[in-house]
Parts: structure tokens; sequence; C-alpha cells
């Protein structure tokens, strides 16, 4: 089942620009220059039940706008949106009752009231009964540990501390689908694991789906199997988070650390096979090649030489998406 649907979604913004001297001023208020702007530009996006995408792209790509006409907040300029088998503008009421959302910058708790009060208003907001409140919302507590956040008012919490109630205060209605735009902005590490684990076990045990935008990767590495990327408004990738590091960069990095200093003489040489010195006992091999291809260059050197260590250096996934916005760039 397909908790999102988007077919061919497009929004348009128009941005109105002035003209210099008293003349161009006098002009605008007759004429006005503008253009038009796609921020999202004709995409089609579906996601299954219980799955767990990132939604990534850089600044301005449309991931947040994307978001927001899925979450019922800005009209689409055309193109279709369900989600949960509703249109989220025009079924807004019953829709909200069935989404989660967390926006990394903006908070949904009041700020002067203690955080329990702020749960208690919108558990009235959703209208979760009091054993649903109490079973589901004793589990995230304990598990967010935010238990003794309760009583405190949310202006006195630290950034970690409000976002792990603002996380709380999204699922008070134990949602099936959560929106996250940027969770863990600003966090310090130790924070970050916390809500990773959380959202794992969310997943795991409510089968909460779950559509992650965010500019750190690690988040994306850390929960989610299939990534859709953006760029300029337009899906330029869709598929497992695996396939896109296993082919989007070519070349694979091998380290070799030999037990004595070794020349490139005594190191093969292959055509798919380019050596760099890092000190006399250390050389890194790039190879153009497949799995098999290192596995054969890796064979090769430890017949030839007495070996103290082997690694092969992972392409990171940030560098990964880095290379494939440059050569969208230069192909543009």
């Amino acid at each position: 089942m397909n908790v999102i649907e988007v077919s061919n979604l497009r929004k348009d913004f128009i941005s109105y620009s002035s003209r210099s001297g008293l003349s161009g001023a006098f002009r605008d208020l007759f004429t006005r220059n503008y253009k038009v702007l796609s921020a999202v530009d004709d995409i089609s996006l579906s996601v299954k039940q219980g799955e767990m995408v990132g939604y990534i792209g850089e600044n301005g790509a449309g991931k947040s706008t994307t978001i927001k006409m899925l979450t019922g907040i800005l009209t689409p300029t055309s193109g279709t949106v369900r989600v949960n088998g509703m249109d989220p503008h025009k079924q807004r009421e019953q829709f909200v009752q069935t989404i989660g959302v967390v926006f990394g910058q903006r908070s949904q708790l009041w700020w002067d009231i203690a955080v329990q009060e702020s749960f208690r208003l919108l558990k009235k907001v959703y209208r979760v009964s009091d054993a649903d409140y109490n079973d589901h919302m004793g589990y995230v507590i304990e598990t967010l540990e935010i238990g003794p956040l309760l009583d405190k008012p949310v202006r006195k919490l630290s950034l970690g501390q409000r976002m792990r109630c603002e996380l709380a205060a999204a699922l008070i209605h134990n949602p099936p689908l959560l929106f996250l735009d940027e969770p863990t902005i600003g966090l310090d590490v130790l924070v970050k694991l916390k809500i990773r684990k959380f959202l794992k076990e969310l997943n795991e045990q409510y089968k909460t789906t779950v559509l992650l935008t965010t500019h750190d990767l690690t988040d994306i590495e850390a929960l989610c199997e299939r990534v859709v990327l953006l760029d300029e408004g337009k899906i330029v990738y869709d598929g497992k988070l695996a396939s896109l590091q296993e082919n989007s960069v070519e070349g694979k990095q091998v380290e070799f650390q030999f037990l004595a200093n070794v020349t490139e003489v005594q190191l093969p040489h292959r055509r798919e096979v380019s050596w760099e010195k890092k000190d006399g006992q250390t050389w890194i091999a790039t190879v153009d090649g497949d799995e098999r291809a290192v596995s054969r260059l890796i064979s090769e050197v430890v017949q030839r030489n007495p070996i103290k260590n082997v690694r092969i250096n992972e392409i990171s996934t940030e560098e990964i998406i880095r290379k494939i916005y440059e050569e969208g760039m230069a192909t543009s």
C-alpha cells in the first residue's frame, strides 16, 4: 500500500524585480517585471507503508516546498497529491489527524508553559483518549528520555532537549506517517544518536512511514535504505542508497600498509589501477572496477610483498552527492 502518491507535481512562484531610478519606480506602479520560478518541477513519487525515505538535495532544490505540499500547507500549481488516501489541501481537517510533522526551524510547543501542558493541549486537539495517550506516550517519553523535562517551560530547554520534545509532540496521536524536515539541525552527536535510535524503534514497532529531509547525510545512512535526490526541483535519483553508493562514483581506493619500504616497481601495474605513495611503507591504489577487480589486485599484492594491513576506503555518501551535483552543473 502506498501512503504517498505524487504525480506530475509542480509548484511555481512569481518573483518580482524593481526597475532602478525614479522613472523605474513610476513604471513599476503600472507594470511589474517578473519571472516564474519552479521550486518543484513535475515530479512523480510514491512511498510505501513502513518505508523510511531520505529526501535530499542542496539548498533551494525544492525539498521543503515538497514537504509543505504533502502536508497541505501549500497548494500545488499543478499535478496530483494523495497522502494516506486523501488530498492534503482539500481534506485538511481529517488529513492532519493522520500525519506528524517536525520542522527543525519551527516549534509546535508553547514557549512559556511546561512541556507536559503542551502535550495535554495537543492531546485535546487530536482527540486522543486517556488510554491511548498513556499507552503510546509512555513509550515515547521513556525512549526519548524526556521524563525529567516534562515540568519545565520550553524556553528553558536546550536545543537538543527541545527537539526531543518536539518529536514526542508530533507523535501524540501515533500517526502512521511522519514528516521530518531537518530534525537534527544544530544538535550534538549524542542527541542525534538518541533520535536516530528512537526513529528506528518507532518504525519497527508501529510500521511508521518516515519521509526525512536533512543536510546531515549520516542521518540518511543510519535510517534510510531508499533515497530521493532532488536538483533544481527535479528528481535526479530515486532508489536504494546502497546502489547509489556502488554505482555513482567510479573507482575504489585500497590502502596497503607493508612491513617494509616498497617501491612502485614492486607493485603490480594494470590499466585499471593507479598508485599513490603515502609514505615508504604505505601505498594507495585507485581501482577503476568492481569488487572482483579489487579482489584480484589485493591477491596479487599479497603474493608479492609482506603485508601489515589492507584497508578499503569507502567513499562517503556526501562525496557521492557532491560528485552528482558537479556533473549535473557541468552538463547543464
